[in-house]
């Protein structure tokens, strides 16, 4: 389930609620009781690039381990 920030324009009280997409936008403030609750827009928490990956996964992949007899498309071949 998305998290949505809301905020009261009258008290200024910051909430984050957790609701189904399907769930209607809340409008009165759980603190003050006026119709001044409002969802606010924010900004995505992730980035999609490339092919299908997220850009923070496998962001510092360790490079594959060699064989000890050496490979050739090992950038230090022919140095084991």
């Amino acid at each position: 389930m998305p998290i949505y920030d809301y905020r009261c324009s009258s008290c200024g009280v910051q909430k984050d609620v957790m609701q189904k997409v399907s769930d209607p936008v809340l409008t009165t403030c759980p603190d003050c009781g006026q119709e001044t609750f409002s969802k606010q827009l924010t900004a995505a928490g992730f980035q999609l690039k490339g092919n299908g990956y997220y850009v923070t996964d496998f962001k510092n992949k360790p490079a594959p381990a060699c064989e000890p007899s050496g490979c050739a498309s090992c950038p230090a071949a022919g140095t084991h």
